[in-house]
């Protein structure tokens, strides 16, 4: 398997058919074997009945259904354990991001081990794109890190570096910092983002700030506490 494509799904019902129509599109042309695993993590407005109808038109879909809502870092967590492809693209599924944009990606991955979208234009309220960048300065400035959007879930990784890790609830804020210390080689792209067509986000400012602080305190605490030894020959 070339590719596998992973989408966390949480009550996108609307946004499904239209993404996967033109996901599929964009993959067949790279003329590759791929897969897209869709995750339905919880989901309550239909999203697990469409998914189903997709599964019978599509025959590179699989999808992996929650109990019940778990997260974004548990969705991407079930989709990397599953993946089959050498190369494992990650995206929303609430068609914000352009599938389009995968080829770009992709291009880089012969010098890069993990390539990390970086949504230009960002159509998303005034108050989010602002909170975003604030926790985005003080993510980097506290991790020593320079990752200008860590918010993008399009990206693209070698899957022999995401097989080396283990995650915790919140950690998709945190993967590119997570792989680096795997050794894997980080480069970023500039991407498309949409406004969204469908539904609404799941995410707001507040319900977020306090566990991704906590969530920051716990790299730093993980990155001070690595084990770095060297045997000498």
């Amino acid at each position: 398997m070339d590719y596998s494509v992973v989408i966390p799904v949480y009550n996108e019902r609307d946004n499904l058919e239209i993404l996967l129509n033109s996901l599929t599109e964009v993959m067949d042309s790279l003329q590759k074997e791929y897969e897209i695993i869709c995750i339905n993590d919880g989901s309550s407005d239909g999203s697990d009945e469409v998914l189903r109808a997709l599964k019978r038109k599509y025959e590179q879909l699989m999808v992996l259904e929650f109990e019940r809502n778990c997260g974004l870092t548990a969705a991407l967590a079930a989709g990397f354990f599953r993946a089959q492809g050498e190369i494992v693209i990650t995206m929303d599924a609430d068609m914000q991001n352009d599938p389009q944009d995968i080829p770009k990606l992709l291009k880089q991955m012969g010098d890069y081990d993990v390539v990390c979208g970086v949504r230009s234009r960002r159509h998303d309220p005034w108050l989010r794109i602002i909170s975003s960048r604030i926790a985005n300065y003080i993510r980097n400035k506290v991790t020593k890190e320079e990752i200008t959007d860590v918010g993008c879930t399009l990206r693209a990784y070698k899957r022999k570096f995401l097989s080396r890790l283990k995650l915790f609830d919140g950690m998709h804020r945190f993967l590119p910092t997570l792989l680096k210390w795997e050794g894997a080689k980080v480069v970023e792209v500039e991407v498309d983002h949409h406004p969204r067509l469908y539904g609404k986000t799941k995410y707001g400012v507040w319900n977020r700030v306090f566990k991704a602080f906590i969530d920051l305190l716990a790299v730093v605490w993980m990155k001070r506490r690595r084990l770095n030894y060297k045997i000498k020959e």
